[in-house]
């Protein structure tokens, strides 16, 4: 607030007299707040941090006062080698019609790969080669998984077939990175016990706008197993209550998924919206607590489910919204049900994807472990 009331008053005093003449001096604000601070603490100059630290405040007040305002926001991740090969992600996006989330992961590993190059000072990719390729992979190695080493090399023989299709280099270098083997079903899912799942749920403050929030997803999540993505992308407008249907739309498979609205589910999210949910025209469902109400993304679901898995002091690998999908389909898996029915249920585009959670049946398991091959030993 006080960075608002001074912004304000130094908007005032060079003539702005309307909302919308407001945008026009943030600049000159953030300068001289900037400027101002670093002379207060007798210094050269100020942070780099602080020019964001004071324009976010004042961006969040000009989207809800000013229409259509467009704010810096957050730096955002650059777009690697917009220099070397500025038409690779229009390539993936456009002619090998990658969603948003794949171009985030090319991004995120050519960014690496870009300033790895940097710090080798190699600046031409026509100097790259089958040592330099190695050494990046052998680099990167010690930081990732196996699935995500194989997904850089996956990448990165995308980018080298891109760049010897557009002529960068002379030969298609793509062959020489291998990646590692990865056995399907070689891990099993990471989903907790029901009485995990209770404590939980029990760790919620419910009191709060953010707890009545935060509670309904979690039904959601261990309920019907869905994605983050897919409660992100749920509006009123999915939430048949005269019916008592809950429509999923924009599944990974491709398709829309009707469920029979839980009790539990239904209550917990009408509580939600009638005392939780911020005053809006957005039609989507959940949205933040703090101001601008804009509507949650996917990595906030998985980091609030991550939030109460560690306050309930419930230990497992990599917590988040997916442990509670895996739980919602290991419950079906001891509740019998067939595995096609149970892909069909949480939205699993190949019989794949539900074969691994055979590999936890422990009952069947037992079974077998019991059976003939027992007593022939």
């Amino acid at each position: 607030m006080p960075i608002l009331r001074q912004f304000g008053e130094f908007a005032r005093a060079r003539g702005a007299s309307t909302w919308e003449a407001l945008p026009e001096h943030l600049d000159a604000f953030v300068t001289a707040w900037v400027r101002e601070r670093a002379q207060q603490r007798g210094l050269k100059e100020a942070r780099p941090k602080l020019a964001g630290e004071v324009r976010r405040p004042v961006e969040q007040m000009l989207h809800l006062v000013v229409p259509g305002f467009k704010g810096r926001g957050r730096p955002r991740a650059s777009v690697p080698f917009q220099v070397g090969a500025p038409g690779f992600f229009a390539y993936l996006r456009d002619e090998r019609g990658l969603r948003a989330a794949s171009l985030d992961g090319y991004r995120h590993y050519l960014t690496r790969f870009e300033a790895y190059l940097e710090r080798i000072a190699l600046h031409d990719l026509g100097a790259l080669s089958p040592a330099v390729l190695s050494a990046f992979v052998a680099d990167r190695s010690p930081r990732l998984s196996r699935t995500s080493l194989r997904d850089l090399c996956g990448t990165l023989r995308v980018f080298l077939r891109y760049l010897h299709r557009e002529g960068v280099v002379r030969t298609d270098l793509s062959a020489t990175v291998e990646s590692p083997q990865v056995y399907r079903l070689a891990t099993i899912p990471r989903s907790i016990t029901w009485d995990e799942v209770r404590r939980m749920l029990d760790a919620v403050d419910r009191r709060s706008a953010g707890g009545k929030r935060d509670y309904a997803i979690l039904l959601l999540l261990v309920t019907y197993g869905l994605r983050a993505r897919e409660i992100t992308a749920l509006t009123v407008d999915d939430l048949d209550w005269r019916r008592e249907r809950l429509r999923v739309p924009e599944r990974k498979a491709g398709h829309s998924t009707a469920y029979p609205l839980s009790p539990l589910v239904g209550e917990a999210v009408l509580d939600y919206l009638q005392h939780g949910r911020p005053t809006t025209a957005d039609r989507h469902v959940f949205f933040r607590v703090l101001a601008p109400p804009t509507a949650l993304t996917g990595g906030a679901i998985a980091s609030r489910a991550a939030h109460y898995l560690r306050k309930a002091g419930i230990v497992v690998p990599r917590a988040g919204s997916h442990t509670l999908r895996h739980t919602c389909v290991q419950r079906l898996v001891d509740a019998e049900f067939s595995l096609k029915m149970i892909g069909d249920y949480v939205g699993h585009r190949s019989p794949a994807s539900t074969e691994i959670y055979t590999k936890v049946a422990v009952d069947t398991l037992r079974d077998v472990a019991l059976g003939d091959g027992e007593t022939i030993l």
